[in-house]
């Protein structure tokens, strides 16, 4: 009988506590009890090809690994959204929203969780590659932090070291979709060759295929070389093989799971490179006692979603869309040593450059820039 009452009284303390606090749930809203401490419940939702992409959704993954080894009563759960479609990724965040404190989305397919985030006030959210949808005027919000990088001037890069170090002549990119971070990989490794080209009076050419020609947001046909899937390893390797047989020897691969298919074009080939994207991916490129990848064009995201974890962990969090660029170390290139196979004069010249990029004198070409990989700031007369 004792603990009847006991359980009566505590749960009419209970429900006191609600009406008073307003702490209990409304709607679809979240209490987001753990988001100051270290028990953050962390989601983590990605395209097709999942966190283990070796790229793009491995290195977001990373960022909460490397929070959870430092705070290790934090979880994570991974999602797949099954198609990369912008609704269908919308709907998997919807359908999980309720049961975190904070869900990572890497990708410009998730710029649509605005509305999720008007309506689960207490949630977080951790947008990479797209500032979230406007609503209302409304362009930032209190509970999406969203990073954008300047993949131009990573692309810039891959540009350069294909172009400095092509036997061939003919160098291309091959994307997964025209998002805008992929066009902007495009755009900079054109403009990249270009800058090339006209500094060291060289005549390099970057090779398209009209057949895999991509539309990007706007419906602009903005040329390359697109898969059409970040998870479509078979079409990747058909890309690379076409780009071979017109005599490309050096690739950069800013297309997710689908450029695992063109790292095995290459390890097929004879004296073919690849260059990686987003992250190292050096290991990726062993074919028995060789390494297909010249070098690794890097944004830096593992740690900067770490820093938004931290943020959320100690009270700091801030709503806002920030864009992220080589003067905070956020882009750049691989160069140390026994992780890359750049002749130590392209090296040299593309630190030259990187310094030139950070000041603000190398302003690459990107999707909505308004500037051109043939006529950009800091190209050469």
């Amino acid at each position: 009988m004792k603990n009847r009452k006991f359980l009566a009284l505590a749960c009419i303390m209970s429900l006191m506590v609600v009406l008073f606090t307003g702490c209990g749930k409304k709607g679809n809203t979240t209490e987001g009890g753990n988001q100051t401490g270290n028990k953050l419940k962390i989601a983590i939702v990605t395209s097709p090809s999942g966190v283990d992409d070796g790229s793009f959704n491995q290195d977001n993954y990373n960022g909460i690994l490397n929070f959870i080894k430092n705070n290790p009563d934090a979880t994570v759960e991974t999602v797949k959204e099954p198609t990369g479609d912008p609704a269908a990724a919308v709907q998997a965040v919807a359908d999980i929203v309720a049961g975190y404190d904070v869900i990572v989305t890497p990708g410009f397919q998730f710029a649509g969780i605005s509305t999720i985030a008007g309506d689960n006030p207490n949630s977080k959210f951790v947008l990479i590659d797209s500032d979230p949808q406007e609503i209302d005027g409304v362009t930032e919000f209190d509970n999406i932090y969203a990073m954008t990088f300047a993949e131009e001037e990573s692309g810039f890069f891959a540009g350069m070291a294909a172009a400095l170090e092509t036997k061939t002549g003919k160098v291309a990119v091959v994307n997964g979709v025209a998002y805008p971070s992929n066009v902007n990989y495009q755009y900079g490794f054109e403009s990249g060759v270009n800058y090339v080209n006209a500094m060291y009076d060289k005549k390099v050419e970057f090779v398209e295929l009209p057949a895999y020609a991509g539309t990007d947001v706007t419906g602009a046909n903005v040329g390359g070389n697109y898969v059409g899937s970040f998870a479509d390893e078979p079409t990747g390797k058909v890309v690379g093989n076409a780009l071979i047989n017109e005599g490309v020897d050096i690739m950069f691969v800013a297309a997710g799971g689908s450029g695992n298919g063109v790292f095995t074009a290459a390890k097929e080939a004879e004296g073919v490179k690849v260059i990686g994207c987003d992250v190292d991916q050096y290991d990726d490129g062993k074919n028995g006692s060789e390494n297909v990848i010249l070098t690794s064009a890097l944004k830096v995201m593992n740690l900067n979603v770490e820093r938004a974890l931290n943020a959320v962990k100690d009270g700091t969090f801030k709503g806002q869309n920030v864009l992220l660029k080589a003067d905070t170390d956020s882009t750049g290139f691989v160069s140390a040593e026994g992780r890359q196979q750049l002749s130590k004069d392209s090296i040299t010249k593309m630190n030259e450059a990187y310094k030139l990029l950070q000041a603000g004198e190398i302003v690459p070409a990107a999707n909505f820039n308004g500037i051109s990989s043939d006529s950009f700031p800091g190209l050469p007369e």
